[in-house]
């Protein structure tokens, strides 16, 4: 039986009201790779920020072979042996200096390293370090000047240069090509050798095939699954990390009617390839991915916000060209945004006026305001979406945030449309809202297209008819069956394009 390189016993964490992990208990063995799944919100992002000394925990402990570590930050994590490669990848490197002093850094940092520097010396040792990672480039080249891929091998080149008792890669492979990706875990092979402990995020079953020891499963701030029997149980932990919210929040699929929107020859990215896609009347399309993936890029160009003139689309059988959002508007495809402190909730005004932008001229008579058109359309709104407010002539600045962004959503579904675009429609909304919001898209869907942009994954899976996964700017997962995918859903989360043959979909 492995070592437990790091015992964790029950850890809380609270932000304010919101208890973000609730006693965690997890042992990570020496040796030993131990993959973490979870939706966004889980609090993997916190145990990790826990573990490598970002914030501390609330109560529970840590041990780290078997002495207390209580890391008070990022260095004193480090110096104890604890090394993590954070997901974005701007935050391993630093642009403005080479690959050397990337590599370097942590030793030009040290206290005792004097004055002086032996450039050819800390040369010599970065391009063993590269030469470990068969990274194969000019270290003398400035780190912004190279791609993601390159600046994901340098971070973590940097990390497993320091001999880690516990290495936590969180999403390693989201920016590496396939030979990149076996490079990493020969290295982590090696590490697993030398008894090094590894905690590795991901959802990746390609990630999991090839490098697993074991899986666990968080899910609303505590562990929802352990797998360590062979062969990893990988459709179990996704069930585990996702819980019963879509048994218990099943909805029944609409019926798929006649085409409304059609894109062909999509490119959102300079690498990307080009797709086709089609969008169908009565029809709720989740469009998810990681950040980057390129999911507002396409809301721009379908409502009019960044014109492609190489997109080819129709609407409703017609040609379809949107200059602008007004232009998008006047055709009858809507857009809701998302960041409603910034984009679309006016302080000054109502609830009543925050529900009818934009369409006071249809509560207008002769250049007048109909006050009465505008007090039903919001006593409307307010009913149906279960907005909680002492009248519709309230401040909207008096509600809570998820009422907030009922109000925000709700002005689009009050009025008919042929498509309705709406980008992260749920945020910063508990899942009572949450379920609120969802019942009246899926109440209003009918005669439209719904298109829901959404980075949280079991929001695409609770909400959609079909779910449609992007990721750097390609297509690479277009599931009608939800139910009977979802495994395929999570790992195309952050996978590539290249397991697909066709680049029309949803025809």
């Amino acid at each position: 039986m492995s070592k437990i390189a790091c015992q964790i016993s029950g850890i809380v964490k609270s932000f304010g009201p919101n208890k973000v992990l609730r006693e965690i208990n997890l042992d990570l063995p020496a040796g030993m790779v131990t993959v973490l799944m979870g939706a966004n919100g889980a609090g993997k992002s916190t145990l990790v920020k826990i573990l490598c000394g970002v914030h501390q925990a609330d109560a529970g402990t840590v041990n780290l072979f078997g002495e207390r570590f209580e890391p008070v930050s990022p260095a004193d994590a480090f110096k104890s042996g604890v090394v993590t490669v954070h997901q974005s990848i701007n935050n391993g490197v630093i642009p403005d200096l080479d690959v050397v002093s990337n590599l370097m850094i942590d030793k030009l940092a040290e206290q005792n390293s004097g004055f002086f520097i032996n450039s050819e010396k800390l040369k010599r040792n970065a391009d063993e370090i590269a030469s470990a990672m068969n990274i194969n480039m000019d270290t003398s080249t400035l780190v912004r000047d190279l791609g993601p891929a390159d600046k994901q091998m340098i971070a973590i080149a940097r990390a497993m240069a320091h001999a880690p008792k516990l290495l936590i890669l969180d999403e390693p492979t989201s920016s590496l090509s396939e030979n990149e990706a076996k490079r990493l875990f020969k290295l982590l092979q090696k590490l697993k050798e030398q008894g090094v402990a590894i905690l590795y995020i991901s959802h990746r079953m390609s990630d999991i095939n090839n490098i697993a020891d074991r899986i666990v499963a968080m899910r609303d701030g505590t562990i929802s699954g352990l797998f360590e029997e062979k062969p990893l149980n990988y459709e179990g932990a996704v069930t585990a990390m996702l819980g019963q919210k879509l048994s218990q929040n099943e909805i029944k699929i609409n019926e798929r009617k006649k085409e409304i929107l059609n894109l062909k020859d999509v490119k959102l990215a300079n690498d990307s390839k080009p797709f086709n896609l089609s969008f169908f009347e009565n029809e709720i399309v989740s469009i998810t991915g990681l950040i980057g993936s390129g999911k507002t890029a396409l809301a721009s160009q379908i409502f009019g916000l960044n014109p492609d003139p190489k997109v080819t689309m129709t609407l409703n059988g017609n040609s379809y060209s949107p200059q602008s959002p007004e232009h998008a508007i006047s055709a009858g495809v809507f857009m809701c945004p998302k960041d409603r402190a910034s984009n679309a909730v006016v302080s000054e005004f109502d609830i009543s006026n925050n529900l009818a932008l934009p369409f006071f001229k249809r509560h207008s008579r002769l250049s007048f305001i109909r006050n009465k058109s505008l007090t039903q359309n919001a006593r409307n709104s307010i009913n149906e979406l279960g907005i909680v407010c002492q009248s519709e002539m309230d401040s909207v600045t008096t509600l809570s945030g998820g009422n907030q962004q009922k109000v925000m959503v709700g002005r689009w579904l009050a009025e008919d449309s042929s498509v309705l675009l709406l980008d992260e429609p749920f945020q910063g909304v508990d899942i009572k809202a949450r379920r609120d919001i969802g019942h009246q898209i899926r109440s209003t869907s009918r005669q439209r297209a719904t298109i829901i942009f959404v980075a949280e994954l079991d929001e695409a899976l609770e909400i959609a008819d079909r779910v449609i996964v992007l990721h750097e700017g390609n297509l690479v997962g277009d599931y009608q069956n939800k139910s009977k995918n979802i495994p395929k859903i999570v790992s195309s989360f952050s996978g590539s394009a290249n397991n697909l043959d066709s680049a029309n979909y949803g025809t």
